[in-house]
């Protein structure tokens, strides 16, 4: 049985954590986010306003519309200002100890009852069960970039949540319009680990010579009817939050083909992070 999530609390500031933000409010939710700055905050806020906005010049919102799903979305600097939320969602660097640090800060600021997830897209969410005083309330629910259009979210259990934390993980999604899939806490989970494999495996063609990278992504999408090749998929994802996944991957399961591609690696130590700052495998104007 799942217990009902009036008020959703979102650490992050990054466009993954205002597109979840939007979904969340777009179902009725009322969702506090917490930002490292104010600055960062009114940004994360405009980023919202600007996309449905954009919705409402293409008609598939009213303005009644989007201003009632706006004001339902707060901003703060101050993690405290998480305590009365029923559920947080994590939305942070892809960072493992980083992440770990945030639970034990979050566990201590919350309610007893408050469910703890994490929108990981690949790093053993047991790990961050261990750091809390609550193992059986804390899962994973990942979204995809861009969460406000992607339908799918991957729930992740890990072997220390009640089933109770799950269902209602998943009721939260669904009120929401998502469809989800229920997932073990493997490495990768379902997509990412049958994913970067291919997206990895395309870079290393690329560095064989046995194509260009625009022709690559040609190829993949109309030979395989893919909405974007995989050069524009990585640049979408984040050069490193993709080079976070590899490692994680090849760590697990300690196959060679999974280590990071060298260019993967040379772009992300160079900042050419993809979309995000202009320039990745592609260049994007800014």
């Amino acid at each position: 049985m799942s217990h009902n999530v009036h008020q959703v609390g979102i650490v992050g500031s990054g466009i993954m954590a205002a597109g979840v933000a939007e979904v969340f409010a777009r179902g009725g939710h009322h969702v506090m986010v917490r930002a490292r700055s104010k600055d960062s905050a009114h940004a994360l806020i405009d980023t919202v306003k600007r996309g449905l906005d954009r919705n409402v010049e293409r008609n598939k919102l009213s303005a009644a519309e989007a201003s009632d799903i706006t004001s339902r979305i707060s901003a703060t600097t101050d993690l405290g200002d998480l305590a009365s939320c029923d559920l947080v969602l994590e939305s942070i660097v892809e960072d493992l100890s980083s992440k770990v640090a945030l639970f034990g800060d979050l566990d201590a600021v919350v309610s007893p009852r408050t469910i703890l997830a994490t929108n990981t897209s690949t790093l053993p969410v047991i790990e961050l069960a261990r750091a809390t005083n609550r193992p059986e309330l804390v899962c994973g629910i990942h979204f995809f970039n861009p969460a406000s259009a992607m339908s799918l979210v991957e729930i992740v259990r890990p072997v220390t949540a009640s089933q109770e934390t799950i269902d209602t993980a998943t009721a939260l999604v669904a009120s929401c319009g998502k469809d989800t899939v229920a997932v073990r806490d493997d490495a990768g989970f379902v997509v990412n680990a049958l994913l970067f494999p291919y997206l990895n495996n395309a870079v290393r063609m690329y560095e064989r010579g046995t194509a260009t990278i625009e022709d690559i992504d040609a190829a993949m999408k109309g030979g395989c009817n893919f909405p974007m090749g995989p050069f524009a998929l990585l640049d979408l994802v984040g050069l490193d939050t993709s080079l976070s996944i590899l490692e994680t991957l090849h760590a697990e399961f300690e196959d060679e083909s999974l280590a990071p591609a060298h260019t993967l690696r040379r772009l992300v130590s160079e900042g050419h992070l993809g979309r995000k700052t202009g320039r990745g495998f592609l260049s994007y104007e800014r």
